[in-house]
């Protein structure tokens, strides 16, 4: 009896077993062929469309093709016509994964409300798709088209009608290229910087002056690709009026930043150029209250208005409080070098030091071989000695703030670099005492900033431990 009872209760789970097996391979067949049925629902050419709406939960929008397409709400709309053949080619060929016969309950599909719905029209007809919930099976999206049926989607459409009015303009577009060839800055200070990779620097990198002045190279690159990479996607007005560029600050704006530009081919050669011009403006009371709040250390700062406008546009972007001082911050002073000497170490052949009206000479013999992989050699009078300290203090010099305030100090050091360079056969530094914080740096006669006594110092112990018992 008891065989038997444990005989009946094996084959009941093994019963038990065999029907959850079943349900699971029926789930997994169904499963499969959910993923590959492969059925077209929909065929609408793009180009056959005159009308396109949807609604999401961000609201209503609707759009009419006539010459070009307009958006209904406002004809003045500089509308993306990219954007809008995207959304339509979904439904080029519109795929289901699985069709569901005779739907009785569209709600438990979530169709009875659905998140978007979406109507395309063409001259013979217009199709209406409503989008519901996500399956409990899979990430397939239910949708429906008005025949009696609920799909899966092989693709989620509202990945694309999630889309708002501010996705669907038409933005204006900084240019890609490759080089600046000038850039012009009109506002509180006025200047263009030029392009000449014929000029004569004592820097080989230099290519970029302004007012025969030389530029670092690697900070105009910086500021050519801070607005290349500038964000023009959020707009304050996209019809702009006369009005309303006054109330934005654009009939004088702050700054114009002019850029003349040239793209190139694998070869370095020019293959292209342009122009554009970006206008830069913020609202001036509510700057004055952020200066204020900053001066007065509260712990919440305003916000500000920043706009800027591309060439002629009739769209007005908000640009970014850190953007708009960023870029209205630019000057000469900004874009010079820091470092005094600019100059490459390498073609140094000598150096003259004054220290205490004291002058010693160190000398450089380069290599026998000038082919061989060695370095030359450095000499204080007949002894040699390695030159690293000397060259990192002079090097490692830089302007703390630049200036062009006469010295009246005691002179700390002066250097002459003899250099082998035709064009800038010499380079003259001298560092004149101001206070405990700061010398006076002169370049070739003239004060150009202030740096640090400590760099000061190092210069001259650097000389000092060099001629020590001289």
């Amino acid at each position: 009896m008891n065989k038997t009872k444990r005989l009946c209760a094996l084959l009941g789970v093994l019963a038990v077993l065999c029907i959850a097996a079943f349900a699971v391979n029926g789930y997994e067949e169904k499963k499969e062929a959910i993923q590959n049925s492969g059925q077209v629902i929909l065929e609408i050419p793009t180009d056959s469309v005159t009308a396109l709406s949807w609604i999401n939960e961000s609201g209503t929008y609707s759009f009419t093709k006539g010459d070009t397409w307009v958006y209904d709400a406002d004809n003045a709309f500089p509308v993306d016509e990219d954007k809008i053949n995207d959304l339509l080619s979904q439904f080029n060929a519109f795929t289901a994964a699985f069709s569901i016969e005779d739907v009785e309950d569209y709600g438990q599909y979530g169709l009875d409300a659905p998140v978007c719905t979406i109507t395309v029209t063409t001259d013979e007809q217009t199709y209406t798709v409503k989008l519901g919930d996500f399956s409990k099976m899979d990430e397939q999206r239910y949708v429906s088209i008005g025949d009696g049926k609920a799909y899966l989607a092989l693709q989620d459409p509202l990945e694309e009608f999630d889309a708002v009015l501010e996705d669907m303009i038409l933005d204006d577009t900084i240019p890609e290229f490759d080089q600046a060839e000038e850039i012009t800055f009109t506002g509180s200070e006025n200047y263009t910087i030029t392009r000449d990779e014929e000029a004569k620097s004592i820097c080989a990198k230099d290519v970029y002056f302004t007012d025969g002045k030389p530029l670092d190279t690697d900070k105009v690159k910086s500021l050519v690709s801070s607005i290349q990479s500038l964000s023009l996607t959020d707009f304050a007005s996209y019809n702009v009026s006369d009005a309303e560029l006054t109330d934005f600050g654009l009939t004088s704006p702050d700054l114009t930043i002019g850029i003349a530009y040239s793209s190139l081919d694998e070869d370095g050669q020019k293959v292209d150029s342009g122009r554009f011009q970006l206008a830069l403006s913020r609202n001036a009371e509510e700057y004055d209250a952020y200066l204020k709040a900053v001066d007065e250390d509260e712990e919440e700062l305003p916000e500000v208005s920043c706009y800027a406008r591309l060439d002629e546009s009739q769209i007005v972007y908000r640009i970014s409080l850190d953007d708009y001082e960023k870029l209205t911050a630019v000057s000469y002073d900004t874009l010079r070098h820091q470092k005094l000497f600019t100059g490459d170490f390498d073609t140094v052949t000598s150096i003259d030091a004054v220290v205490s009206g004291e002058t010693y000479t160190f000398t450089y013999t380069p290599p026998e071989d000038e082919d061989a992989d060695e370095d030359g050699t450095w000499y204080y009078g007949e002894e040699s000695f390695d030159i690293y300290s000397l060259k990192t203090a002079l090097t490692a010099l830089s302007a703390a703030e630049f200036t062009s305030e006469k010295p009246t100090g005691q002179e700390e050091i002066s250097l002459t670099v003899h250099l082998d360079n035709e064009d800038f056969p010499t380079f003259t530094l001298t560092l004149y005492r101001l206070d405990g914080t700061h010398c006076l740096a002169a370049v070739d006669g003239k004060t150009v900033a202030l740096v640090t006594r400590s760099q000061t110092v190092n210069l001259v112990e650097a000389v000092n431990a060099l001629t020590l018992g001289s």
